[in-house]
C-alpha cells in the first residue's frame, strides 16, 4: 500500500459531556492514544468491516469543532502527514500519535487551551485508503457512522476512566457529519450567514460567497478573506429616524463583534473590501489631513452595554464643521488601545481618545464628530 496511492477518509470521535464535567487532561500519552487507537479500530470493523483495508491513523487530542473546521483543514492535513511516514505494518496498520514529554508530535495536532471548555471534545483519526476502494468505503462510512456510530462500550468506558468525565453519548462521525452539525447549531443561533461564508472557506475557497448578515450586514467570502460592508456604509442605507440609526449601528457593532470572534476562532480573517486584515479591528480611511484646518483628534463612539463601538478621526473644517477623515471599529475589547494607535499614527497625532458618551451621527445621519473646539 503506497503512500502515495493513499486517499484519507476524515472521522471523529465526538464525546458528548454530562452538564458540568470536563477532562483531566487535554491531550493522551502515546500508551494511552496506541490503547485508544486498537479499542477504535475493533468499533470500526464492527461497523464496516472493509476498514480492515485501510490504515487507521488517531490523534490522542480533545479538540473543539472550530479547531478542526479551519481552512485547509490542518489538524486532519497534519494527521494524515504524520500517518504517511510510518512503515506498514505497525500495530496492525493502526498508528496513535499521543504526547511526548507533554509535546505532542506537531503543533497543529496541540488544543488551545482557549476553546476546551465546550460541551463536546473531538478527537480526529484518518483512515488512509487505497485509491481504488476510497469512494467505495466513504460512502458506507457515511451510511453506517449515521446510522449506528455509538462508540464501543469498552471505548467509552475506557474514555471515562481515562479522561475522568461521564459520557452522555460517545459517536463516530464522518467530517460530513461534523460540518453538518455545526451548521444546524450555527443556524440555532441565528448565524445562518455566517456559517455559509464559513462552508465555502472550507470546501470550496476558489469560489466566492456572498450573504447579508440577519440585521442587513453586506458579507463576502473572498480569495481566503471574509469582506464586510463597513457599518459607516451600511448606516447610510438606513431611514432617516436619527436616535433610531444610533440604536441600529449598536446593533451592527454588536452583531460583527459576534462574527468576528466566531471568524477569528476558526482562523477565518475579517476586513473591510479591499484593505488588509488587522486584529481585532476594522479601519476605513476617508480622507488624508489638510493642513488648513487644525489638527485631527480622536473621539470614541459609546454605546451602553457595548463600550466603544468607533473611533472617529476628525479635523475642524469649513465653519467649525467636522470633517471626518475616518473610522475605526474595535471588534473586542483588547482591540481599542491598538485600533487608536493606528489612527494616531496615521494621522501623526498624539493617541489622545475624547469620550462622547454616545454614538454621535451629524446632519445626515452620519457617524460624526463634535464642531465645537474640544477643550
Amino acid at each position: 500500500m503506497e503512500a502515495q496511492s493513499l486517499v484519507a477518509l476524515p472521522v471523529v470521535l465526538a464525546l458528548e459531556l454530562s452538564p458540568g464535567d470536563t477532562p483531566s487532561h487535554r491531550t493522551l500519552s502515546r500508551d494511552e492514544a496506541a490503547e485508544l487507537a486498537a479499542l477504535v479500530a475493533a468499533d470500526l470493523h464492527t461497523l464496516v468491516p472493509q476498514v480492515d483495508e485501510a490504515r487507521l491513523a488517531l490523534a490522542g487530542a480533545l479538540f473543539d469543532a472550530v479547531e478542526l473546521l479551519r481552512p485547509g483543514f490542518p489538524v486532519w492535513g497534519t494527521l494524515d502527514e504524520l500517518a504517511r511516514r510510518v512503515p506498514r505494518g505497525h500495530l496492525e496498520n493502526v498508528v496513535a500519535f499521543g504526547t511526548h514529554e507533554g509535546r505532542m508530535p506537531a503543533q497543529p495536532l496541540e488544543p488551545e487551551a482557549a476553546f476546551a471548555d465546550g460541551p463536546m471534545r473531538l478527537l480526529p483519526m484518518s483512515l488512509l485508503v487505497p485509491e481504488a476502494l476510497a469512494e467505495t468505503l466513504s460512502e458506507r462510512l457515511e451510511v453506517e457512522l449515521v446510522g449506528r456510530g455509538e462508540a464501543g462500550e469498552r471505548t467509552a468506558d475506557w474514555l471515562m476512566r481515562t479522561l475522568g468525565v461521564r459520557l452522555e453519548h460517545a459517536r463516530y462521525l464522518s467530517r460530513n457529519d461534523l460540518l453538518a452539525l455545526t451548521c444546524v447549531q450555527y443556524e440555532h443561533v441565528n448565524l445562518a450567514p455566517l456559517w455559509s461564508l464559513l462552508e465555502a472557506a472550507l470546501l470550496t475557497p476558489y469560489r466566492d460567497e456572498t450573504t447579508m448578515s440577519a440585521r442587513g450586514l453586506g458579507l463576502r467570502y473572498h480569495e481566503g478573506t471574509v469582506e464586510v460592508q463597513s457599518p459607516s456604509e451600511w448606516l447610510g442605507t438606513q431611514g432617516d429616524d436619527v436616535a433610531q440609526r444610533a440604536h441600529d449601528l449598536a446593533g451592527i457593532v454588536f452583531e460583527l463583534r459576534q462574527y468576528a470572534a466566531l471568524l477569528d476562532a476558526h482562523h477565518l480573517p475579517l476586513a473591510l473590501p479591499g484593505a488588509t486584515p488587522t486584529h481585532g479591528y476594522l479601519l476605513e480611511t476617508l480622507d488624508a489631513a489638510d493642513a488648513r484646518y487644525g489638527a485631527p483628534s480622536l473621539h470614541a463612539h459609546e454605546a451602553a452595554g457595548l463600550g466603544v463601538v468607533a473611533v472617529t478621526v476628525a479635523q475642524r473644517g469649513e465653519g467649525g464643521q467636522a470633517r471626518v477623515l475616518a473610522h475605526g471599529y474595535p471588534l473586542h475589547p483588547k482591540a481599542l488601545g491598538p485600533l487608536v494607535s493606528a489612527l494616531a499614527d496615521q494621522y501623526d497625532i498624539a493617541p489622545d481618545l475624547h469620550a462622547l458618551g454616545r454614538i454621535l451621527l451629524d446632519g445626515q445621519g452620519r457617524l460624526g464628530a463634535p464642531s465645537e473646539p474640544l477643550h
